[in-house]
């Protein structure tokens, strides 16, 4: 197995804390893999890990982009491979610690993405979809790629991509999906995750975390930015903990109503999270007991990574 660790798990449950652990324990260092941390100037709403939190441990992919930038998964692939094989080259352990699913996944598994056209593909498109509409632009991919039309489910930007892709390449979206679905893994790690026995317990840390949230001046935050040229409705902002509050700065709401909404939303998030991981078989769940302290949490993964090295 490759010197990897991946910990993960739902957001509020402990993440950042046990990451830190094992990479002290390790002689590791920490590549986040959260959509959002990836976006400079949005600290408190991601619950991006402070310099205190850290101990001293190198942190990777965090602050790598503007919040008006665009981002995708083969980017953050991209970007976060080479890290992790710097840090293996160097004897060290990568640990990866994240909640979003697709990004840890496709890191781990690694293989090809469809290429992004650089030939104006895209833009023509975009300019297709105005003039001529997406029933127009659905019904051409339906002759190409029925199978990725339907898994749209009459999204433009999906239907876009996977015209994009055929253009370039040749090549539908969903057969290279399927041969790219064949290779091996490019990683081979540890995974662990954390649960909470009790969900309630979950729930409760995720509401107290957006009322700290609030208390160390998310509002401000989002003002900053918001004042710096970042549009509103940008990706980023349009995030869990940021839309809302927006909302109510505007008028739209209130703070408390958005309180209440943000942290609705991140449990119905929580629970999409742990669905995704779920699936996965390899991974280590530490289910965390009422009344139980972290460190607990901490001794049985580190007894999990003893056995790993063995």
């Amino acid at each position: 197995m490759d010197r990897i660790i991946c910990v993960v798990g739902p957001t509020a449950s402990g993440k950042t804390a046990l990451a830190v652990e094992l990479a002290k324990c390790t002689n590791g260092e920490v590549v986040s893999c959260d959509s959002m941390q990836i976006y400079r100037r949005l600290s408190i709403g991601t619950a991006k890990p402070t310099v205190e939190e850290m101990q001293g441990i190198p942190h990777h992919m965090i602050d790598i982009c503007e919040p008006d930038e665009d981002f995708s998964v083969s980017r953050y692939v991209e970007m976060a491979t080479p890290i992790v094989e710097d840090i293996l080259s160097r004897g060290k352990t990568a640990v990866i610690a994240g909640g979003t699913g697709l990004y840890v996944d496709n890191l781990i598994k690694g293989g090809e993405f469809a290429p992004t056209p650089s030939t104006g593909c895209r833009e023509l498109l975009e300019e297709r979809l105005k003039t001529e509409g997406i029933e127009v632009l659905s019904e051409e991919l339906r002759a190409i790629d029925p199978a990725a039309l339907e898994k749209s489910q009459g999204n433009p930007r999906r239907i876009l991509r996977a015209l994009e892709v055929w253009q370039e390449t040749g090549e539908t979206v969903t057969a290279h999906n399927e041969r790219t679905a064949a290779l091996p893994p490019r990683f081979d790690p540890l995974w662990i995750g954390i649960d909470f026995a009790d969900r309630q317990e979950l729930y409760d840390r995720i509401d107290l975390r957006v009322e700290l949230m609030v208390r160390d001046g998310l509002l401000d935050e989002i003002r900053e930015v918001l004042g710096s040229g970042i549009p509103e409705k940008c990706t980023a902002m349009q995030a869990i903990g940021y839309k809302e509050f927006i909302d109510a700065m505007a008028g739209r709401s209130t703070v408390e109503a958005a309180i209440a909404q943000v942290q609705q939303s991140s449990r119905r998030y929580a629970k999409r999270q742990l669905t995704w991981f779920r699936r996965n078989p390899s991974i280590h769940w530490l289910r965390r007991e009422p009344g139980q302290g972290a460190e607990e949490i901490f001794s049985a993964a580190r007894a999990l990574v003893t056995d790993f090295d063995k």
